[in-house]
């Protein structure tokens, strides 16, 4: 039963798609930097093996002490976990390759869907008082995934725009179906965002086009577009927005932020 005396806990929301390439940790970065940027507290959470979101957000490997597979499969506080990222009001709690063999652990653990909820609901996370939490996904639909589909509020889901962009979406729609039938009733799909789009190019338009036929009001008005300064940023270990505020991948992030913001004004 919850604790009434608690103060409620911080909107997770689970960035995924089981395609690799897609755009999924550079959204987790730049959306995070983009909600912070408007003065929100936004938690990291990156249970991807290969430790991008980390990376991005400037958390060296050296640095990368107690991680989200101690926070998983180890039970460790999740306040040790935490770290700050060294940009303004964005925390993170990495990921090293020590996630690899995390399905393989998670098959024995009882609990081994439930452990990412129980992890984010310490009491240890009251006194960060976070808005947000985003999880950023491998790009798979195993046990970590589940994790995290069974912890968050919302799922939402980057869909590049490219010529097999919905024939993928269709395993992971089927994968929250399951997930919304069985441990977490309340998940919902926050949105589905175009990512990698190139105005210039028909089929990118025609996808779009095909995205939002399909899916509707579910599709995000926001596109992400390619752009060098997006691509050129993780070299960097920073948010686009810290490495060209100015650049046509900030502004889409920013719009991204203000309009996801809306869909949960627009639900209070």
């Amino acid at each position: 039963m919850a604790d009434p005396t608690r103060p409620p806990g911080p909107r997770i929301l689970a960035i995924a798609n089981q395609k690799g390439g897609v755009g999924k940790t550079t959204t987790t970065i730049n959306l995070a930097a983009a909600l912070a940027e408007q003065g929100l507290h936004v938690l990291v959470v990156d249970i991807d093996p290969q430790g991008n979101a980390s990376t991005g957000l400037g958390i060296d490997p050296d640095r990368r002490g107690l991680t989200s597979y101690d926070l998983i499969l180890e039970d460790a506080p999740l306040d040790a976990v935490i770290q700050q990222s060294r940009f303004d009001n964005i925390w993170i709690c990495p990921a090293t390759t020590d996630l690899s063999s995390a399905d393989i652990d998670l098959v024995a653990n009882e609990k081994r869907s439930f452990l990412l909820f129980d992890a984010l609901r310490q009491t240890a996370i009251d006194r960060y008082r976070f808005d947000l939490v985003l999880i950023d996904c491998p790009p798979s639909l195993s046990l970590l995934t589940i994790n995290a589909l069974v912890a968050a509020h919302a799922v939402l889901v980057p869909l590049q725009a490219e010529f097999f962009a919905l024939e993928g979406l269709s395993q992971l729609m089927l994968t929250i179906r399951e997930v919304r039938s069985g441990p977490n009733a309340d998940l919902r799909i926050e949105g589905v965002l175009m990512t990698m789009s190139d105005a210039r190019n028909n089929l990118s338009q025609q996808v779009e086009a095909d995205a939002r036929a399909t899916l509707g009001d579910l599709v995000f008005q926001t596109v992400i577009p390619r752009n060098v300064r997006l691509s050129e940023a993780p070299s960097f270990a920073m948010p686009v927005l810290a490495y060209d505020p100015n650049s046509r991948g900030s502004e889409a992030y920013r719009a991204l932020a203000r309009e996801l913001l809306q869909r949960y004004s627009a639900r209070t």
